[in-house]
């Protein structure tokens, strides 16, 4: 198993949970502007090692989503902001380009502490 990429939860804005009807969870580096703060989970800034692509598998905690399709901008502010949109639809094309779409199923618990990782077999 190679990991692509790793980081953990810091600090959870007041607001995250609004996006969790529509299927969505938003990180951000510690720069994220403060209009945005509250929606977001706070992850460092940390490198990518590789490429993000469908297929691969992303680890939130003990729940894991195999990801369905990769906006192109993505891993760009991933990679040099920590900022990325997760949408849980299953969706195979993209629809918004700093958005990494991941399997349909429940989401996961996300709490201070959580790690995220993208993994490839």
């Amino acid at each position: 198993m190679k990991v692509i990429y790793e980081n953990q939860v810091t600090a959870m804005g007041a607001g995250v949970e609004e996006f969790k009807d529509a299927g969505l969870f938003i990180i951000f580096g510690e720069n994220a502007p403060e209009e945005l703060k509250d929606y977001c989970y706070s992850v460092s800034v940390n490198p990518i090692n590789g490429t993000i692509a469908p297929g691969q598998t992303l680890c939130v905690g003990d729940a894991s989503y195999k990801i369905t399709a990769v906006g192109e901008e993505a891993p760009v502010t991933l990679a040099g902001l920590g900022h990325c949109t997760i949408n849980f639809s299953g969706a195979t094309e993209v629809e918004l380009p700093g958005t990494i779409y991941v399997e349909n199923k429940e989401m996961p618990v996300v709490e201070i502490g959580t790690k995220i990782m993208i993994v490839e077999d």
